[in-house]
């Protein structure tokens, strides 16, 4: 018997404008409870088909009324101009839609390194999230690093195998290429109908029966079959697998793989649910999202098993007046706690907020406390967001994820709570710029323009960073690679109408000790005819393991030093850390340990101790054999074999350190080095050249490396005035 299962709901704006409304005795009225509530993100490697996907999701719940494309710029998700002249997902963009009565949140993230950032912040809110691998290419860098993050943060997890239907396409290399390369527990929970030209749908392994799409159409209609002759031994061996997977970690399926039984296709969903929930396994599927196949039963997978607000732990954060642990549960009667995720300026509403919230009822009009900032806001407007569009509504609740207006001064991390409640959340960690360039307006009537976009800019993008040069009075921008900082300075010129010139990149480097040492005073001593300053302090300085910043530690005993000035001590070794002692850069992983000092009753004051504190810790870094780090970046090159000579040695002619060659998915070879940042700029344009435009590459940031001393003469030498 053939079944023809048709999937376009049709309960676009309808469906979504009854979500809150008017009760005749409740003023706002939950119409989708938390259990039937989902917030995913949409995650791979750039090109991997994240937006596609996310487009065929708003079609068939039907969001949207048309299919829209990322290579013709009609993608609804992709609506920044830079977006769609560039065919890439550049800002992270929410939706909601419906389906099977479960109200779905979704985050369609950037897959370029670049814009890591919005990845990074949200995962933060997220409850779980689809992992999309390009069927032949299979894992790819920023699909390594995405991944990571996701497991960061405990993110749950359904991978996607699409783009079946290209020439190469190897699902259960993919399956492998994921349980190695990430060391998941991958289980496909499908398996395809044909490859390349040939795939035609699934076969859903825990109901034993195939789906075929039509190759016309926009894949609205599918057919329900039994599992084709040619694929039944296939299928009934992934099946066993998928049985063995799940009797693995649930004691129910265990008994009956023991005893030889055949499970019902509710039992093996009950238990993969839980897996999933508790990443032990992640389920994976199969389909070709821009062929219009295999969305649907994705759809299913999301509702099925990924976790609702409910499934998650109750949040925990730090009372800021008494600094204990608190913790807050998903429940609308329960104070208001919410995290500001994003923000962003809009052109028609001004300063949009996106805030995941945890606990409570937010409503329009309410006055909030920002317990990060001690700072009391007041939303003026609540807004479920579809891309750039802004729908308002009366309210928001726990597990929801929409924009408000009205906050002026949240930003990115910040935690809303109801005033009587307060409560801190841990912020989302973001990584430090390498790249920097120096701009200035084109004309003195865009100064004030200029130094107000930046602004704007740098509040909505926590990886961007605007500073001005001491020395040359100049304004430096800094972000996370070339496309990134292209971006931000072409939004400059579109979105805030103001016209700049901007230098070549330069790398931001870092510098840090090598050795430890130990007894280093600092003293602040001013007499004038009142009262004088007095700090005295002694630190020990030593190196600390890569990426840790700063670890401060008092050792004061007996009121050698009040407690009082011990914060100013550690905010003026925080500030002489800014600027380093060799080149100006800033000074990183160091443990600084504060062992004695002296005070002065009438004299001493928190300034004078801070400066103290920086005059020590900047002597104590002299002492301590200061060395320059400088960005390595990760790059992966795919080149056809007859180049791979050429690649590798104008590779190891930028100081690279060739870690892998491997036999790429697709044919040619897979090239992984460590190569410093400096040595990469204009290396697109160099590998085109060099291989007649046929390889490709994708660079990440590594770590911060010691510069070789040739490198850090130069890098010295640039750095002192000429004069000198």
């Amino acid at each position: 018997m053939i079944e023809v299962a048709s999937t376009r709901t049709g309960t676009g704006e309808k469906g979504e404008r009854a979500r809150v409304r008017r009760g005749e005795d409740d003023p706002v009225f939950r119409q989708f409870p938390m259990v039937r509530t989902r917030n995913i993100g949409i995650l791979a490697h750039i090109d991997a088909g994240k937006t596609t996907t996310t487009e065929r999701i708003l079609y068939y719940t039907g969001k949207t009324y048309k299919v829209g494309e990322v290579d013709e710029g009609t993608a609804v998700m992709d609506w920044m101009p830079q977006e769609r002249e560039r065919g890439i997902t550049i800002t992270s963009a929410a939706t909601s839609c419906l389906w099977k009565d479960h109200w779905i949140n979704i985050i369609d993230t950037p897959g370029h390194v670049d814009f890591t950032v919005e990845v990074e912040r949200s995962l933060r809110v997220l409850d779980g999230a689809v992992a999309i691998f390009e069927a032949v290419a299979g894992v790819q860098p920023q699909t390594e690093a995405v991944w990571r993050q996701a497991n960061r943060y405990g993110v749950p997890r359904v991978c996607f195998v699409n783009k079946m239907d290209r020439v190469g396409a190897d699902f259960f290399r993919t399956v492998r290429m994921v349980r190695e390369r990430l060391g998941a527990n991958a289980v496909p929970i499908q398996v395809p109908w044909g490859s390349e030209d040939s795939f035609c749908g699934v076969v859903d392994l825990i109901e034993m029966r195939a789906l075929r799409w039509p190759e016309e159409g926009l894949g609205e209609t599918f057919e329900v079959l039994p599992v084709p002759p040619e694929l039944l031994p296939l299928a009934r061996e992934w099946r066993g697998r998928l049985f063995e997977a799940l009797a693995e970690v649930d004691d129910h399926l265990l008994a009956m793989f023991v005893e030889g039984e055949e499970p019902a296709p509710e039992e093996l969903r009950r238990a993969l649910r839980q897996a999933t929930l508790k990443m032990q396994v992640f389920p994976v599927l199969a389909g070709a999202s821009l062929k219009n196949k295999g969305v649907q039963p994705l759809l299913d997978a999301i509702v099925a098993y990924l976790p609702s607000p409910l499934d998650m732990p109750s949040v925990r954060g730090m009372n800021p007046g008494n600094g204990k642990t608190e913790e807050r549960s998903p429940e609308d009667s329960e104070p208001l706690t919410a995290l500001a995720f994003k923000v962003m300026s809009d052109p028609y509403v001004g300063r949009l907020t996106y805030l995941r919230i945890y606990s409570g009822t937010l409503a329009a009009g309410r006055a909030v406390l920002n317990a990060s900032r001690s700072k009391k806001e007041r939303v003026s407007r609540v807004l479920r967001m579809h891309a750039d569009y802004r729908e308002d509504v009366e309210a928001a609740f726990s597990g929801d994820i929409v924009a408000v207006v009205g906050l002026k001064q949240t930003f990115t991390g910040d935690t809303l709570t109801d005033p009587s409640y307060p409560i801190i959340l841990e912020p989302p960690s973001f990584p430090e710029p390498v790249i920097s360039v120096a701009i200035e307006p084109k004309s003195a009537a865009d100064q004030d323009k200029l130094s107000d976009a930046l602004r704007k800019l740098a509040e909505e993008d926590p990886t961007f960073k605007v500073r001005v040069d001491d020395e040359t009075g100049q304004t430096v921008i800094s972000g996370m690679g070339e496309l990134h900082l292209e971006v931000l300075v072409d939004r400059l010129m579109r979105d805030f109408g103001v016209e700049a010139r901007v230098g070549r990149p330069q790398v931001a480097y870092r510098e840090t000790v090598r050795r430890a040492v130990r007894g280093v005073e600092g003293k602040y001593i001013r007499q004038t005819g009142g009262r004088g300053q007095y700090g005295h302090v002694v630190l020990d300085v030593e190196p600390a393991a890569a990426g840790t910043g700063l670890a401060f530690e008092s050792r004061i005993a007996g009121g050698v030093i009040p407690k009082e000035f011990i914060p100013a001590i550690e905010a003026g070794v925080r500030e002489a850390m800014e600027t380093g002692v060799l080149a100006g850069y800033p000074v990183v992983d160091l443990k600084v340990t504060l062992t004695d000092g002296s005070y002065h009753e009438v004299d001493s004051s928190d300034i004078a101790f801070k400066i103290a504190g920086s005059v020590a810790l900047k002597e104590a870094v002299k002492r301590a054999d200061p060395i320059l780090l400088e960005p390595v970046m990760e790059v992966e090159v795919v080149t056809p074999d007859e180049y791979m000579g050429e690649v590798l040695q104008d590779l190891t002619g930028r100081r690279g350190r060739i870690e892998s060659i491997d036999v790429a998915a697709g044919g040619g070879r897979e090239i992984r080095a460590l190569v410093p940042l400096a040595e990469m700029f204009g290396y697109a344009t160099d590998l085109r050249s060099r291989t007649q435009g046929r390889a490709s590459y994708v660079m990440r940031f590594h770590s911060y490396q010691e510069a070789p001393p040739a490198v850090t003469e130069e890098i010295l030498a640039r750095s002192r005035p000429a004069d000198r």
